[in-house]
């Protein structure tokens, strides 16, 4: 996410200032695979208009890296010489995932407040959702990869309210392996999440980037092979990594 409120057009400053000068150009030589998170979307034009090239982040040419490569808001994209196929799902609906109780009609994307369109901003949100699940669903059905890498703005334990979305993610009929990932709480880890086991996955959310919440902080590294995924952390002193944050 572009903390705290994301970009206002896709020629933002941010993208120098929170981006290309943070990184330098040898970690930027590869596409950044994207989807948008819940700060992401408070000034961004995408939230306001169903256009599919509306948003800031919008961009659907792998090989631009002077941005992150997101073709759509939800997509996926075919790597055969992997045997993996990526697939990025909006799902900013369940931004309040951590209220367990709360059904799927009751959620609702509370940041809408900060967009200039709030009412719109709920319509525009729950068709990206609705868009979600069926691309998810056709991906589990007509991809013929091995491996599949799921990933979204939100870890696995804020679905309660979609258990067939995390029975799904621990499918292995069809595929041998599928791994998820999801961040917004800033920790890493595979403890607090939801389980989808034989599958893996993750919460990777732990980069200091806007406050830690716990002592993982650091990423994830992960192998792709002919019909397995594996991966691990990496960590690093979260003293280092958020100096400021007294939330651990």
């Amino acid at each position: 996410s572009f903390y705290p409120n994301g970009l206002s057009g896709k020629d933002d400053p941010q993208w120098d200032t929170k981006w290309r000068d943070v990184y330098p150009s040898k970690v930027r030589s590869v596409p950044w695979y994207s989807v948008y998170g819940n700060h992401d979307y408070h000034l961004d034009p995408g939230v306001c208009s169903s256009e599919p090239n509306a948003g800031a982040q919008i961009n659907d040419d792998v090989n631009d890296l002077s941005r992150f490569y997101m073709p759509s808001y939800n997509w996926f994209r075919e790597h055969p010489e992997l045997n993996l196929e990526v697939v990025g799902l909006d799902l900013n609906k369940f931004q309040n995932g951590w209220q367990h109780q709360l059904t799927y009609d009751q959620h609702n994307f509370a940041d809408c407040q900060w967009t200039h369109c709030k009412e719109q901003c709920h319509s525009v949100v729950e068709d990206r959702t609705v868009e979600a699940f069926k691309l998810f669903g056709e991906r589990m059905e007509q991809s013929t990869a091995k491996n599949l890498l799921v990933f979204s703005h939100y870890p696995s334990d804020y679905f309660s309210a979609m258990p067939e979305f995390v029975r799904n993610l621990s499918k292995t009929d069809r595929h041998s392996s599928i791994a998820y990932f999801g961040g917004h709480r800033h920790n890493t880890d595979k403890t607090s999440v939801a389980s989808t086991a034989p599958n893996t996955n993750w919460c990777v959310g732990g980069g200091g980037g806007w406050s830690c919440d716990g002592q993982e902080q650091g990423f994830v590294v992960g192998e792709i092979y002919a019909d397995e995924i594996k991966t691990y952390e990496v960590l690093v002193d979260p003293k280092v990594c958020c100096p400021s944050s007294q939330s651990y």
